[in-house]
């Protein structure tokens, strides 16, 4: 058996090192699919604009997990839920702006907000109030890291894992990840990301779920995720979740 999976440069979920695909969604995607009996697994790298037509059209079997909307279930088929992550800023260190969440944003007629195109980022950032004239988009997170340390943006929005990671990478003497204060500790409301698949590849879906399920929460899948960063905050609600629905 042979599958293809797409990925993007975001750690630490997916990136290139030595012209090879690595990170926590890369890891994750091949333990399974070893598990369900792929023995060529052919790593893909993308745009994220690219992700959902690509799988859509079958250019590729599967992509690296990302948030599930309804707009984007009509489109593809979900796995069941990987991980839960909130939203974060990365930030010039000493967060000149004091930026902590996209409702603290929309108050300064004076702050630039970069987003990647077509990331629910975007819609979460105006539902709090930003502006499209605050709002900078770029295709690839390299350029928004780029003008966020030039001054074109004051903040880059992602998941606050992934942000936590790129702070530690570049040094928290040039940037900063900030947690979005949301007012609220309900980890059951934090959005999920879960692997994509063509809707008409529903043999290799139903295969994929039955080995997350035994797989995810297992000794080995957390020893894998936490050579990330990605710990039981991200897994355990998604655990949860699924645990109510059996």
């Amino acid at each position: 058996m042979k599958a293809t999976i797409a990925y993007i440069e975001e750690p630490p979920f997916g990136w290139t090192e030595s012209n090879q695909a690595t990170g926590a969604d890369i890891e994750l995607a091949e333990a399974v699919l070893r598990a369900i009996g792929a023995t060529h697994i052919e790593h893909h790298l993308t745009t994220f604009s690219e992700l959902l037509p690509g799988v859509e059209a079958g250019r590729w079997d599967m992509n690296v997990p990302l948030f599930v909307t309804p707009e984007r279930a009509s489109k593809v088929a979900f796995s069941v839920p990987v991980w839960a992550i909130g939203d974060g800023f990365l930030v010039r260190a000493g967060n000149p702006k004091g930026l902590n969440s996209y409702a603290s944003l929309a108050e300064r007629n004076d702050a630039r907000l970069g987003i990647i195109a077509g990331q629910v980022q975007h819609e979460s950032a105006r539902a709090s109030g930003v502006s499209e004239d605050q709002i900078v988009i770029f295709e690839e997170q390299s350029d928004a890291i780029d003008a966020l340390r030039s001054g074109k943006i004051d903040a880059y929005a992602s998941t606050a894992v992934g942000n936590r990671v790129l702070a530690g990478r570049i040094g928290g003497s040039v940037l900063e990840a900030i947690e979005h204060d949301t007012g609220t500790d309900d980890k059951q409301a934090l959005p999920t990301g879960a692997f994509s698949f063509n809707k008409n590849n529903g043999r290799l879906l139903k295969a994929v779920n039955e080995q997350l399920r035994l797989y995810l929460g297992s000794p080995d899948h957390r020893i894998g995720m936490s050579k990330f960063g990605i710990t039981y905050k991200e897994i355990d609600p998604v655990l949860v979740r699924e645990a109510k629905l059996t």
